[in-house]
């Protein structure tokens, strides 16, 4: 029942947030896009992003985003920079994958715990 009491709430708070992927944890679901939809190789990007509490869990306190690859262990050359638009909507701005390949967007989202979203991108 849970389960099904969770996809709800996550349906509900993102109802026209369309074309949107998600990554939840135990407390969260984060549904995201970019700005542009296809991120460019060398060129700053935007991502909003929506976060959607669990049952009785509260917003987060702060908000960040950064990027790493992995395979290669480093991030951007760049710091985002995350912003609120409201109705637990946000918007980061400043991104740039100088490269292409595997890429992994962490959001992280202040509170006690502190929770990270990872969501993997695979830029051509």
């Amino acid at each position: 029942m849970f389960g099904i009491v969770a996809a709800a709430q996550a349906a509900a708070c993102t109802p026209d947030f369309k074309g949107a992927l998600t990554v939840e944890s135990a407390r969260y679901t984060l549904a995201w896009r970019t700005q542009p939809a296809a991120i460019p190789v060398g060129g700053h990007f935007a991502i909003d992003f929506v976060v959607c509490p669990k049952a009785g869990v509260p917003m987060p306190k702060r908000l960040r985003i950064d990027a790493q690859m992995p395979e290669h262990r480093h991030g951007m050359n760049y710091k985002a920079g995350v912003k609120a638009e409201g109705g637990g909507r946000y918007r980061a701005e400043g991104l740039m994958f100088h490269m292409p390949g595997r890429w992994e967007l962490l959001f992280e989202l202040g509170g006690e715990p502190i929770e990270r979203l990872v969501a993997a991108v695979v830029l051509k």
